[in-house]
């Protein structure tokens, strides 16, 4: 009844307009002389004529109803069929559902997979922490523990922490870019510092030729970037050093480590790429060079890198290029 309802309500016009016709032609017939009785016969026959039509609509209407209501029942699995639009208008809405169900699937392909690559990350990242901390537990079962090694388990923790913050930050929709003259050096002397414990413990060399440079960029983001590529020297670097030097108006971290296969290097700023050395690992993220990829994209830094296997990578930062934030 209610589908009834709301069929007259949409056909009102219609009705309103055959009782007007209805109206005219009796006046008509009756202005001619016709008798009564034909009038009237006349009258109910157009009467029954437009109440057919009328219930033949109604079917029509209740069928494209009830296959809308079927459809709608099928929405969460996406848009289903729909009945062919009656008119340009109907066909338009039927455009418009269609294009936002595109966007919606989109969204939702662009969600899952976002969700996938943090998990991925974040699996591994927990993998990373345990290490130094089942370190650091075995440390502190011995009668006099190594306070060095603690302090580099602990600032190994501090590091994966500082990463994951990181993460977070540049994946979010805005960040705290403060962009103004720095010396370089500085930067560069506060991340070595920051790093020294472990390049002692590791008994590896570090020389640093200041560059006299001063740049236009976010000291806190060129330090995170600067501090990533020696804390990626140090994990692949076994004997020998980092050396981090300027080549013009670039900065280069050499290190003499492993190295980095030709065919992977052009893919190692991608995100979650980990490569051959990054499995040998089994404990990497394959997030650092990424991170460093976007953060310098952020600050309008260049980044490349050059590699030798068994000799080496150097990590090439253009610092000359102008600072165009992306928002």
């Amino acid at each position: 009844m209610k589908l009834f309802r709301s069929y007259l309500k949409k056909q009102a016009g219609t009705l309103i307009m055959l009782a007007l016709f209805a109206g005219l032609l009796l006046a008509v017939l009756r202005l001619y002389g016709a008798p009564l009785e034909g009038a009237l016969y006349g009258l109910l026959l157009c009467l029954g004529l437009g109440l057919g039509f009328l219930a033949v609509g109604f079917l029509r209407y209740r069928r494209r109803h009830e296959a809308l209501r079927r459809a709608l029942s099928q929405l969460r699995e996406g848009l289903p069929a729909l009945p062919d639009p009656l008119d340009a208008p109907e066909a338009d809405y039927q455009d418009m559902l269609t294009a936002l169900d595109e966007d919606r699937r989109a969204v939702t392909a662009a969600a899952a997979a976002q969700r996938d690559r943090a998990e991925t990350f974040y699996t591994a990242w927990v993998h990373q922490i345990k290490t130094p901390l089942a370190a650091m537990g075995l440390l502190l079962q011995s009668e006099a523990p190594d306070v060095a090694l603690l302090k580099g388990e602990l600032f190994s923790m501090e590091k994966y922490v500082d990463l994951v913050l990181t993460y977070q930050r540049l994946g979010s929709d805005t960040t705290d870019l403060v962009l103004r003259r720095c010396a370089l050096d500085d930067i560069i002397r506060t991340a070595v510092k920051a790093y020294a414990r472990l390049f002692i413990l590791k008994k590896l060399t570090v020389s640093f030729a200041p560059t006299g440079l001063t740049v236009l960029t976010d000291e806190k983001w060129l330090g995170f970037v600067v501090g990533q590529l020696l804390s990626n020297a140090l994990k692949y670097t076994q004997k020998g050093g980092v050396s981090i030097y300027a080549r013009g108006e670039t900065l280069v971290i050499e290190d003499t480590g492993m190295g980095i296969p030709p065919e992977e290097l052009p893919r190692i700023f991608e995100k979650s790429f980990t490569g051959e050395n990054g499995r040998s690992e089994q404990r990497t993220t394959g997030l650092g060079l990424y991170l460093c990829k976007r953060a310098c994209d952020l600050l309008g830094h260049g980044i490349s890198a050059e590699s030798e296997v068994g000799r080496g990578t150097r990590i090439i930062l253009d610092l000359a290029r102008p600072a165009t934030p992306t928002e």
